[in-house]
């Protein structure tokens, strides 16, 4: 019924059960006169239904063909690649040499020289779109320029190999990250929100399509080939590599807030960031729950002009932590090591809880207080309230524990190590370690802000 959606499921199910578990059978309904009628709303929604308040509110984008209102020009979803063992690594190097090989091995199947089974998923990963290519005798072609830093979960970059040709689907991106290494800033939305954590991030480049567990981008700019770029618009910023950059927020969307609040003097950028504010208020997850389950978040006009700004500069503090959530102060967790400690002693290879007894049930469970680094570091004194930033049903410091570890991905047997984005990309071995610092950080002052965000008075 809510497509397979954890939270949702959770959220709308236990308490029907626990209530069928006291009536025992149909009977005890029909004796306790529970029985009640529900209608499906406009939606079609039978469960869940929809606040049709939210309707009155501007979209986040729109797919019409037509005059509808909405704040942003343009999104898109995030890229789509069908092989990411190939076009994700940790190391540029490795990446690189992976699809070198791929492309190479690719264009000798398609030229009938392929020494060994085409299909030997050790030298290729095929998908549908890229076996359509292969049949209509389209040759690919490689380089090195086509690696960029991506976003592959939530706290985690990669080197990505961004290809039209050889990633699966890329959607409106380019539109927004042409050769994936230009100025812009993205709220990531959770595509059908399940109830449980935050909605939105923010990144500064592209994006994998699954790395908030489904993904509508919302930028700050578009990039429009020179070509294309209106010729009248004299707003329009040059670019390189024949595109121009323009703003993603609309005209009509800036006139709507601007309307609403008189004598103000509110910008696209301040719009951006007001959008990402609201975006974090719990009042307004928890309000419009059920409709971010099934559709893109619309967002609504505040009463009151001061409150417009306190959502639009928590926004931007917001933004300021989650794009820059590499170089916060690390948070100074309590670090137990044994010996001296050179270099080499910080790799990571999987971190791992602490265990300790459950007082109530008397058996082992997670201690949250402790992490295990490695054999020789044990991270102590991590303050509970560090879990309560949730993105995509993980705190955030859990997908650091789960993305910073050495793969071995079993179809290819490419190795993904994150030590390797430490050493060649930052430059620190320490990194991923200190890498869990920050987050607890960014997660600590990440709750602060939201905490403080003023009522929905809409």
């Amino acid at each position: 019924l809510t497509g397979g959606q954890p939270g949702l499921n959770q959220r709308l199910f236990r308490p029907s059960l626990e209530k069928i578990e006291a009536f025992k059978s149909i009977a005890g309904i029909d004796a306790a006169g529970a029985w009640q009628h529900i209608t499906p709303d406009d939606h079609g929604d039978w469960l869940a239904q929809r606040d049709q308040g939210f309707v009155e509110f501007l979209p986040m984008g729109s797919k019409a063909r037509d005059s509808s209102v909405a704040i942003f020009d343009g999104y898109s979803s995030g890229v789509k690649t069908n092989r990411d063992s190939w076009v994700y690594n940790s190391s540029r190097k490795a990446v690189l040499a992976s699809m070198e090989t791929m492309i190479s091995f690719y264009n000798q199947a398609l030229a009938g020289q392929a020494d060994e089974d085409i299909n030997d998923t050790s030298r290729i990963g095929w998908s549908w779109v890229l076996r359509g290519r292969f049949e209509k005798g389209l040759k690919g072609s490689f380089s090195s320029d086509k690696a960029v830093v991506a976003t592959y979960r939530p706290f985690d970059k990669r080197w990505m190999y961004y290809d039209g040709f050889f990633n699966e689907n890329r959607y409106q991106m380019p539109k927004l990250f042409p050769e994936g290494n230009e100025d812009n800033l993205v709220v990531v939305v959770k595509q059908r929100w399940s109830g449980e954590g935050q909605i939105a991030l923010i990144v500064g480049g592209v994006i994998d399509v699954q790395s908030d567990g489904g993904t509508q981008c919302f930028p700050l700019y578009l990039y429009d080939a020179v070509a294309q770029a209106s010729k009248g618009d004299l707003f329009a910023e040059p670019a390189e590599n024949g595109f121009r950059r323009r703003d993603a927020i609309t005209d009509s969307g800036l006139a709507h807030f601007q309307t609403a609040y008189p004598g103000e003097q509110i910008s696209k950028e301040d719009l951006f960031y007001y959008v990402y504010g609201i975006l974090h208020s719990q009042d307004y997850r928890e309000r419009f729950a059920d409709n971010l389950s099934k559709e893109l978040p619309r967002i609504p006009a505040v009463k009151k002009g001061t409150d417009f700004w306190a959502f639009s500069k928590a926004g931007r503090a917001l933004a300021e932590l989650h794009l820059n959530y590499e170089t916060v102060e690390p948070y100074p967790l309590t670090i137990e090591a044994k010996g001296k400690l050179t270099d080499a002693d910080y790799r990571v290879e999987k971190m791992k809880f602490a265990k300790k007894k459950d007082p109530e049930t008397g058996k082992s469970v997670n201690d949250r207080s402790t992490v295990i680094y490695n054999g020789k570091i044990t991270l102590k004194d991590i303050p509970e309230a560090a879990w309560g930033y949730v993105v995509n049903g993980k705190a955030a410091l859990d997908w650091v524990m789960e993305r910073q570890a050495v793969r071995t991905d079993k179809a290819s047997g490419i190795v993904n190590d994150a030590n390797d984005w430490a050493i060649e990309t930052m430059g620190n071995p320490k990194y991923p370690l200190e890498l869990f610092q920050r987050v607890v950080t960014v997660s600590l002052e990440t709750q602060k802000i939201v905490n403080n965000l003023p009522a929905l008075d809409i």
